[in-house]
């Protein structure tokens, strides 16, 4: 089956709103089997709409549609679908009084411009959206459908799950399973070098994709069920773990702040952190994470040199070496066990900008991580703007920790 995503709304065009939704449908769509070609953003006119929504019916055998099913003027999927398919919407009955009940449970009149919401077609069935007053459709003719449903996230997905997606399972033959791996310390080029044996295969699939946080390595197998598409990836993933062995962190959701988290409640082990640089970045990944409060003690941020010598840095370490080092890295990482009686210190001092201290070259980074099992460092250089080179260090950071409480595991 053959798929396009469209997305609707001049917002989207202007750059005032990111759509997430595309991105989250085009991930529920590979695991129903179906094929993604096209993905599509068009404003609130009626003419481009509805010239956008015939060409997607014309080339696609499904047309997954977001957003411009709300009451007001600019809201125009309705009116594509209708004319694109050339029928005539009328208000069901049921839909009209079911509004008319959500508005007066309220306390408020329904605005007659909502009746649109509850408009269909002779080809359309119509999908329940219990938590909002757009319904969503089903417009099936002539071996093609349309779904059409609310641009608001939450009741998109709620509709997908329980309204369109059982309705796909039904009609697709092949399965698709996905594995990402996640790789740390390596870049996307050197990962896909390291890979050229298993990349140009035609089933299952492999891709790389540098994200943020790290490299993605996604394989995808096509089977008849999910579990033979599942071993095709699992024959591979073998392959490829044995050639990256312990840069691959995770699989699929996990992230560098969510393994390492993992890692340390798995150990019985504390965290705290000491940062210059990433000023509070590092602890604000970790606390990101649920039950994080299990393992982490607590986060010290300083770029005054007196506040690292309160906080029981030695002066000598800074005089003899200055703060942007690696010895004050190791230092810190030790003197923050010592404030908060954590099991493991980590942390990180270097130039994030141009108008940082003792003229080193911006984005000179140290790393350090402390435990009773010995120390461990990394200096490196980043690139990129003063967020950038902040981020970059941070996951850094973790990765470091991983490799650390991999040696004591």
């Amino acid at each position: 089956m053959r798929s396009e995503i469209l997305s609707v709304g001049t917002e989207l065009l202007l750059g005032h709103i990111t759509d997430t939704n595309a991105s989250w449908l085009a991930q529920q769509l590979t695991p129903l089997g179906i094929d993604l070609f096209y993905v599509s953003q068009v404003g609130d006119n009626l003419e481009r709409l509805s010239a956008t929504v015939r060409r997607a019916r014309e080339r696609s055998d499904l047309v997954v549609i977001t957003g411009g099913l709300g009451p007001t003027e600019d809201d125009l999927t309705r009116e594509a679908i209708a004319a694109v398919l050339d029928e005539a919407p009328h208000v069901e009955p049921h839909l009209e009084a079911d509004l008319r009940a959500f508005f007066a449970g309220r306390g408020i009149v329904m605005p007659e411009r909502n009746l649109k919401q509850a408009w269909t077609l002779p080809s359309v069935t119509i999908l329940p959206n219990p938590i909002g007053t757009a319904p969503g459709w089903w417009a099936e003719r002539d071996g093609k459908v349309i779904v059409a449903m609310p641009g608001v996230p939450y009741e998109m997905k709620r509709m997908w799950q329980n309204e369109v997606a059982p309705r796909l399972r039904s009609r697709t033959n092949d399965i698709l399973f996905t594995r990402i791996l996640r790789v740390a310390g390596l870049g996307e080029s050197s990962v896909e070098e390291r890979l050229d044996a298993v990349l140009h295969s035609s089933n299952p699939t492999v891709a790389t994709y540098a994200k943020p946080d790290a490299v993605d390595v996604r394989v995808t197998a096509k089977a008849a069920t999910s579990q033979e598409a599942q071993v095709l990836v699992e024959d591979v993933e073998e392959r490829i773990r044995a050639t990256l062995g312990q840069h691959i962190f995770g699989i699929d959701d996990e992230t560098p702040q969510s393994v390492a988290l993992r890692m340390l409640i798995e150990r019985d082990l504390t965290l705290a952190t000491m940062e210059s640089c990433t000023g509070g970045l590092l602890s604000s990944l970790i606390t990101d994470i649920p039950g994080s409060s299990n393992a982490f003690r607590g986060g010290l941020v300083s770029y005054a040199t007196e506040l690292k010598e309160a906080w029981g840095v030695p002066s000598e370490v800074i005089a003899e070496h200055g703060v942007i080092s690696v010895e004050t890295a190791r230092a810190m990482a030790t003197a923050v066990r010592q404030q908060t009686g954590a099991d493991v210190g980590v942390s990180v001092t270097g130039v994030a900008g141009p108008d940082e201290q003792e003229g080193k070259p911006v984005g000179t980074v140290h790393i350090a991580v402390a435990s009773p099992q010995g120390m461990r460092e990394t200096s490196q250089r980043f690139r990129g703007p003063r967020g950038e080179i902040k981020l970059r260090a941070a996951y850094t950071a973790l990765n470091l920790l991983r490799l650390h409480l991999l040696r004591e595991g």
